[in-house]
């Protein structure tokens, strides 16, 4: 994937859509792709986490090992599909943080991989740009939240 083709997959993304095209290509330049093969780790609970991830091609599975006890295993919270986003959140806020949750690779998958710590300089330089990023993080975490409960629920 070229630069080019990087911002197609961003200003598609739910998390960059409707960002203006500079901002879009000043992202794109923080980008690395990964290809990840089926069932690949992208990262494991309890990893410390310093990037932001989105789907270019393929689907993450994100899963959290749960201990209740009598009760152990893994829940998917989660199946993302291509301009989704996933990663260390707490980067963008300028804070170490231990991943809450695993992501694997369902089928062979391309991921833009992100330094949340570039791109929290980035907000940091924009404030309307910060702003923006900070308001569609609210509302992914509050899905993703939501998700979370559904899936635990059925335990």
């Amino acid at each position: 994937m070229d630069r080019r083709d990087i911002g197609k997959v961003l200003e598609t993304c739910e998390f960059f859509m409707g960002l203006d095209e500079s901002n879009i290509d000043r992202i794109a330049g923080l980008c690395q792709v990964k290809t990840y093969k089926p069932g690949e780790y992208v990262f494991r609970q309890g990893d410390f986490g310093e990037h932001l991830y989105v789907i270019a091609e393929g689907r993450i599975f994100l899963e959290r090992a749960v201990d209740l006890g009598a009760r152990k295993g893994r829940v998917v919270i989660g199946i993302l599909g291509k301009g989704r986003v996933f990663g260390c959140w707490s980067t963008l806020l300028d804070e170490p943080h231990n991943l809450m949750s695993s992501a694997t690779s369902e089928k062979i998958t391309k991921v833009l991989a992100m330094n949340g710590e570039e791109l929290r300089e980035m907000m940091l330089g924009d404030m309307g740009f910060g702003f923006n990023v900070l308001e569609k993080l609210c509302f992914l975490l509050r899905n993703r939240i939501r998700g979370a409960y559904g899936a635990m629920e059925k335990i």
